[in-house]
């Protein structure tokens, strides 16, 4: 075969290897011309045009370009291969492309860099997608509580660079739970939706609204730090919430409430502002909810919201620092044990026996109360089987109910494993709710309550009187017992005031044939007034105060049918 021939059935073979090769296909100078390109190159990005002589970079989306520079400075430094992700101008748009780069020499010496990419766009969406997926919530589209976290990082170390704080605001739907039950999940979902939009439009371009589950949502606003900046945007979602949502041809009316805390005012850390958010967002309820509450150290306690004791708490329950103590509950006539009051402790190794009052409520705000009422139904229950197979005779056990695990759909569930762990019939579990837990939803309580009741397990009002007091929900809600709270028994009987209140509620229960437990007897005299007046059962320091398990085991061993009175 001729030369000339040969050398162009070659150059024919290059042509066709070079238009294999990629879907781009360039040879570069040092300094980035086009000293060839591909018809198919040419073919994607301007069909027709010429574009040996011009510069590669000029095709590439300004963003990236800094990184091919980059790249392609080394590759000529190293004479190694490299690649690099670029978006580039071509004639249908802006199209992603993995570009490798290797540098050789022409023939004359010089150094050319080949370029061949191929098409990731396909690839390059769903990587975005899945990273969409993975830091945004799919019902609503609002960055979830990864995004939060790594925008609060980045607002701390912004405002630690220019010395101007910012606030986290925790805000949840008051009575979405109501919708659920009405309308089924997916007119709850709807409303979501339609809330995250709303509440989205109310905030300023730079803030951050993230929901971080169920009804719950988180805002980071950037350089708001006074409560001159942050009511007027708190205001303005509180009253996005308030129009009527049209949700399947109903008009359905919610609020919102809303806790905030500023950076570094209120916290210095992730953990602490949210803490402290929630704190104020529970706050903002209690107090008549929709409305805003902003932290202050001043008129919070500071022992509940202490996050070094938060920290503790949950190590508490990793190694298993909780018991319970028992307190007896006494027939107010014959002076019998009839059950117990479980109560839950916390021995911390170094600091000793830690006062509900400082971890209740926190392990109420953060979560913990779900697993630790769960332990201790269960603890309870088995507890209570060994205790009354030691006296020879049915007791029950009474257990208190936070408002949190009154509301976790898993309750109803962990209430029967419980029971048939345990091999206690129903009717030997007694279950303390707070006023409050009622009226906050009744038709969420109303049928939970019912179901309860069907298995036989009790129900009864812990601190009666103190709270909402309607008499309404005696009628509403199956009910058992009335524990009437020691503020009205400490000063019997010399009190008449205190009297009276006894005497009515007393008789209230007698005419609705409920059961009373009066908290708190301390003395002779407030249990032979409380007897006479026809309460059925007595708990306090003067029939009993709270023991250890195996205390309780020998009290009843000793076949003590009364307590020894001091």
């Amino acid at each position: 075969m001729p030369n000339d021939v040969l050398i162009e059935h070659l150059k024919g073979q290059l042509t066709r290897l070079t238009e294999s090769a990629g879907d781009l296909v360039f040879t570069l100078t040092e300094n980035g011309e086009i000293l060839h390109a591909s018809q198919r190159a040419i073919g994607i990005i301007a069909p027709g045009a010429v574009l040996c002589g011009s510069m590669l970079i000029e095709r590439v989306d300004t963003p990236d370009r800094a990184g091919l520079v980059s790249v392609m400075a080394q590759v000529i430094a190293s004479g190694l291969h490299d690649r690099v992700n670029v978006r580039v101008h071509t004639s249908t748009g802006l199209h992603w492309f993995e570009l490798e780069l290797s540098a050789h020499p022409d023939l004359d010496g010089r150094t050319e860099v080949l370029v061949v990419g191929r098409n990731i766009s396909g690839q390059q969406e769903t990587k975005e997608r899945l990273l969409h997926l993975a830091t945004h919530d799919a019902l609503t589209g609002l960055p979830n509580r990864a995004l939060l976290s790594d925008r609060l990082r980045m607002a701390i170390s912004h405002a630690r660079r220019t010395g101007r704080g910012f606030t986290v605001l925790a805000l949840d739907l008051d009575g979405f739970k109501k919708v659920n039950d009405a309308l089924g999940y997916a007119a709850g979902d709807a409303l979501l939706r339609e809330a995250a939009g709303r509440l989205q439009k109310a905030l300023r371009d730079n803030d951050t609204l993230a929901r971080i589950g169920g009804d719950e949502f988180m805002v980071v606003l950037p350089g708001a730090s006074h409560a001159d900046e942050i009511n007027p945007i708190a205001r303005r979602m509180i009253s996005a919430i308030q129009l009527p949502f049209e949700i399947e041809g109903q008009s359905l009316y919610l609020s919102t409430s809303v806790g905030a805390a500023i950076y570094p005012e209120h916290g210095d850390n992730e953990v602490r502002l949210l803490a402290h958010a929630d704190t104020a967002m529970a706050r903002a309820k209690e107090t008549g909810r929709a409305r805003c509450v902003i932290y202050s150290r001043a008129t919070f306690s500071a022992p509940d919201h202490d996050v070094s004791m938060e920290a503790a708490l949950f190590e508490a329950v990793r190694n298993g620092e909780f018991f319970l103590h028992y307190q007896p509950i006494v027939n107010a006539v014959t002076r019998e044990i009839v059950g117990f009051e479980a109560l839950m402790r916390w021995m911390h190794p170094e600091l000793g026996l830690i006062s509900p009052s400082q971890f209740i409520q926190m392990a109420e705000s953060n979560g913990l109360i779900n697993l630790l009422g769960a332990w201790v139904l269960k603890a309870a229950c088995v507890q209570l089987k060994r205790l009354q197979e030691v006296a020879g005779r049915e007791l029950y056990v009474s257990v208190n109910v936070s408002p949190r695990q009154f509301r976790n759909d898993q309750f109803l569930g962990l209430m029967e494993d419980a029971l048939k762990l345990s091999g206690l019939h129903g009717r030997q579990l007694l279950l303390e709710i707070t006023e409050g837990i009622l009226m906050s939803d009744p038709a969420h309580a109303e049928a939970l309550l019912l179901q309860i009741a069907a298995r036989d397990v009790r129900i009864a009002i812990d601190d009666f009187g103190t709270g909402y007091s309607s008499l309404a929900y005696l009628k509403r809600f199956p009910i058992s017992t009335l524990k009437i709270d020691r503020a009205f028994i400490k000063d019997l009987p010399q009190s008449v005031k205190d009297a009276a209140i006894c005497n009515v509620v007393l008789s209230l229960a007698q005419h609705l044939n409920l059961t009373t437990v009066a908290e708190g007897v301390e003395n002779e005299e407030q249990l032979q007034f409380l007897s006479h007046q026809g309460c059925s059962l007595i708990q306090g320091y003067h029939t009993g105060r709270p023991m250890m398990f195996d205390d309780a085991m020998d009290v009843l061993g000793a076949g003590a049918a009364e307590l020894a009175l001091p």
